[in-house]
């Protein structure tokens, strides 16, 4: 594939020279040319106000298949780990029947290296359709044949988007295949819509340090491609009665130039995981020193839920990494999320916000975490969160 200039066309305006990232377009003789830096980026292309600028594919090499009017459907690839399929599946399935539903398209869902048993559990929870391969090359995650099989299925059936879940694994192989079909990837989204009037997927992510949220198209090229934070996405209904069509891949073919000899779980002296727990009491800098974290850890043991924190008391020093809720932490959904002496930063709210009940408690009455909180105390969380351990404690006995 290469980039080319129609001369016949051009101006030599000069309007493509700014958007090549590569300097590789230069005016010669009035007229641009693509010089020998291209690195086929492709982002001059539509650029051009005569349309002087397109792709012309060598001979043998695939052109774009079809007209995105003729892509359809939304698929998820649904992540499984030791063969079973893992929660961020589930989630995904919440939001592609959404969007299924708003599109009028069917809802697929991808499984690979797990049992039928576990294909017909996505279909309870949404999907409409499971593409299944039980390959042994899948029982360990490989981006490689993993990438392969996809982009072959995608290629075949042409659906219009598709979704994994933003982690090691989602980010590992899903690249490869926008890279290889030629089309955008969104990267960590923690929102979906479609577009009203054009019908496009609107991808909504955190940008510049979490600072604004941008909303990301990809108007040309199908499928539109994204991966979704976990936990930020509601599951969907689950139906016992409900029934779908398992469709058997077979992967033959497929080949790998590397090989999974062992997979290391991570061993943590933590005994509630942050992101599955259903009760998380978190604090932030309103703290003041790391001796509030243990006034946490009572009331989280009280609760029997989990112990969370902003970033600014993480680097702070006052509590490990591990625990850190925001954007460079964990995203959590719990059912009841404690705000203690937290101001509520976009970051923060970023990890947090999808929570089922928000409690926030502040002595600043205008922090913004007010703003997503269910219910707020205004207050020194040493005088409340005592008074709240006393009440929980009275009540259990």
């Amino acid at each position: 594939m290469r980039i080319v200039v129609s001369g016949e066309t051009c101006t030599g305006c000069e309007t493509c020279i700014a958007s090549c990232p590569f300097s590789a377009i230069v005016i010669k003789e009035g007229k641009a040319l693509i010089t020998e830096y291209c690195q086929l980026c492709r982002a001059c292309l539509g650029v051009c106000p005569e349309g002087a600028i397109r792709e012309v594919h060598e001979a043998g090499e695939t052109a774009p298949e079809a007209h995105k009017d003729d892509y359809s459907g939304i698929w998820i690839f649904a992540e499984q780990r030791g063969g079973k399929v893992a929660s961020v599946a589930y989630e995904l399935l919440g939001a592609g029947r959404r969007l299924a539903d708003e599109r009028r398209a069917q809802l697929t869902a991808i499984l690979f290296g797990a049992s039928e048993s576990e294909a017909r559990e996505l279909v309870r929870w949404g999907a409409d359709r499971v593409f299944l391969s039980v390959s042994p090359v899948f029982e360990r995650f490989n981006d490689e044949p993993c990438a392969d099989l996809l982009s072959l299925l995608i290629r075949e059936h042409r659906p219009e988007i598709v979704l994994t879940g933003a982690t090691a694994v989602g980010r590992s192989f899903f690249p490869r295949v926008a890279a290889g079909l030629r089309t955008g990837l969104t990267a960590d989204c923690t929102a979906l819509d479609i577009d009203a009037d054009s019908g496009n997927l609107l991808q909504i992510r955190p940008a510049f340090g979490g600072n604004i949220m941008a909303t990301i198209l990809c108007p040309n090229s199908r499928p539109q491609m994204a991966t979704v934070r976990p936990r930020v996405m509601k599951r969907g209904d689950y139906d016992e009665s409900r029934s779908g069509e398992i469709v058997h891949v077979e992967a033959e073919g497929l080949s790998s130039r590397t090989k999974v000899l062992d997979t290391v779980q991570e061993v943590s002296e933590v005994t509630v995981n942050l992101q599955e727990a259903d009760i998380i009491v978190s604090g932030g800098r309103g703290l003041g020193d790391a001796k509030g974290f243990r006034l946490l850890e009572e009331l989280a043991e009280v609760l029997g839920g989990a112990v969370g924190a902003s970033r600014a008391a993480v680097d702070e020093g006052w509590i490990p990494y591990r625990h850190q809720v925001g954007q460079t932490g964990k995203t959590v959904c719990p059912k009841i999320y404690f705000a203690c002496g937290i101001s509520g930063a976009v970051q923060h709210l970023v990890g947090m916000q999808s929570s089922d009940i928000i409690i926030a408690i502040n002595k600043n009455p205008d922090a913004p975490i007010f703003n997503v909180a269910k219910f707020g105390i205004v207050g020194d969380v040493y005088e409340i969160v005592p008074l709240l351990i006393k009440k929980i404690k009275e009540a259990k006995s």
